[in-house]
Formats: C-alpha cells, sequence, structure tokens
C-alpha cells in the first residue's frame, strides 16, 4: 500500500502553474495498479482517495499510521466504488459483494478491510474515498439499482446526464461525505453545464469508462481565469472549493463525485453564467 500527499493551493498559485505542475496538483494519475492500493491524501479538506485492483488474493488495509491514528477508521468513513468486474469487500468480518456500480460505505470505527476479484482475470476496480467523520452510522452496500437517479440537463445543448446519488441524506446517511455516479447521455459531452462553485465544499472526480483514445478536458479554476487538465481513464482530478469544474469528452465516459466539507446540501452551490467564464 503507498500514499502519496498533496497539500493543495491558492488561487493566486495557479496563475504562475505550467501544464506540469498543474497537473502534479490537481490530476492523480496511476491509483489503479494490478494486484496494489494506491491511496492519495490531499490536504483539501482531508480526503483521501484511493484505487486498489485485485488480482491476486485479498488486498488488505486498515492501519492508521498514515493518518494518525492507530486505525485508518478511527476518526473516517470511506465509501467504495465498483468500477470494474465483481467484487468482495470484507470489513471486520462483514462480507458484500459489488457488482459494477456499485458502491459501499464504511463507517467510522473499521478495523480491517479486505478487496478481492471474483475472477482475478477479470478484476475488480474499486475506488475509494475518505473523510473525517465524527458520528458511528452502520456500513451499508447501495446498489446500482437503489441509486437515486436525477436527469439534467438538455440535449440541445449536449449536457443531458444522469446523476445517480448514492451516499447521500436521500438515500443512505453519513457524517459528511457524499458520492454518486454521473453518466453523460449519448450524444452529450458536457458534465457539470452549467459550471457553478460550492465555497463550502470541495469535490473529486474519477473519469472511468473511457476509451483508450479519448479524454476528457476538466476545466477548472477561478471563473474569471480558468485552467484545463486533460483527463483519461481513471484519472481523478481534486476540485477546492474555490475552483470551478466542469468536462467535456471526446467520447463516452462516466464520472464518480465524491465531496465533502461544511455541510451534505448538494443544492448549496453558486452558479456561474457560462458568459462570464474567462
Amino acid at each position: 500500500m503507498t500514499m502519496n500527499v498533496r497539500y493543495g493551493v491558492s488561487p493566486n498559485d495557479i496563475k504562475t502553474f505550467d501544464t506540469e505542475r498543474l497537473r502534479a496538483e490537481f490530476l492523480v494519475e496511476d491509483l489503479f495498479t494490478p494486484g496494489a492500493i494506491a491511496f492519495t491524501y490531499t490536504h483539501i479538506d482531508r480526503m483521501v482517495i484511493g484505487g486498489a485492483v485485485p488480482t491476486g488474493g485479498d488486498l488488505v488495509f486498515g492501519d492508521g499510521a498514515d493518518v494518525g491514528t492507530p486505525y485508518f477508521f478511527d476518526a473516517r468513513e470511506m465509501g467504495i466504488a465498483n468500477l470494474g468486474a465483481p467484487g468482495n469487500i470484507t470489513v471486520d468480518g462483514q462480507a458484500f459483494a459489488l457488482g459494477n456500480r456499485d458502491i459501499l460505505y464504511i463507517g467510522r470505527g473499521a478495523k480491517e478491510v479486505r478487496l478481492s476479484s471474483e475472477d482475478a482475470a477479470n478484476p475488480a476496480r474499486f475506488y475509494m474515498n475518505s473523510v473525517p467523520a465524527r458520528t458511528d452510522i452502520p456500513h451499508r452496500l447501495i446498489t446500482k439499482a437503489e441509486a437515486k437517479p436525477l436527469e439534467l440537463g438538455e440535449e440541445a445543448r449536449s449536457n443531458k446526464r444522469r446523476l445517480a446519488m448514492y451516499i447521500h441524506p436521500e438515500v443512505a446517511p453519513s457524517c459528511l461525505l457524499l458520492m454518486g455516479i454521473t453518466d453523460p447521455a449519448p450524444g452529450s459531452i458536457w458534465n457539470t453545464m452549467p459550471p457553478h462553485l460550492h465555497e463550502r465544499r470541495m469535490e473529486a472526480y474519477c473519469y472511468f469508462d473511457l476509451a483508450p483514445e479519448d479524454r476528457v478536458v476538466h476545466i477548472m479554476g477561478r471563473p474569471d481565469e480558468t485552467r484545463n487538465l486533460i483527463a483519461a481513464d481513471l484519472d481523478v482530478v481534486l476540485s477546492p472549493a474555490w475552483s470551478i469544474h466542469m468536462g467535456a469528452g471526446t467520447g463516452p465516459y462516466g464520472f464518480v463525485w465524491g465531496m465533502t466539507g461544511e455541510n451534505q446540501a448538494y443544492t448549496d452551490v453558486d452558479p456561474v453564467p457560462v458568459s462570464e467564464l474567462r
């Protein structure tokens, strides 16, 4: 298991960033290595993102050395989305079977998490978001069928999409974590359009189901001074509260969104008119 650290920057800092520096601060690559667990700890609201691809024996974690507690979950909760083939997660002996696009919520107090694939040759791909938590909430599996869908956007504006809420007060409770999956409709390329800010929450985007030749152009930064990141399949973008976040794909894709901050009010946003972007 590896743990990388990102410290976060202010909106004034990125004015001087070249492409390499911008990617180093906000784009997380290579989370999904066969047979390994990889984590990145960001000081942006202290979210930990991770990826795991079990291809042999179980992949196991739970030690808290990297987060300063005896166990990883002593003061944390987590959502784990399966973006691959069927797999299994066992939390302190309690087993959960995850199909593609199922999400498991793990509450505070867990000691050991074991990850496995049903078929090592066609493995699960587990994507993880963990944030600080101050309440004990039971572990819960939320299947794709149990998620709450919202239909957003318009076909005429190329932003028609389905947003599925998984870890959300209306579906499955948590302390501060929100997590779900969004899919642009066939023929639509834009996600989260028109853009907005939510000063009280940060967000992480994991783009997935892209063909090898396709990319998502993720636009970030303050509305009056935007920057872009070119994201490939299974890349993750860290989006601070001060940054807009929207993207356009060169082909079909989906993304997992995870949020944390002061509240869980999904509509607590400040819209930004497209005409004001620079």
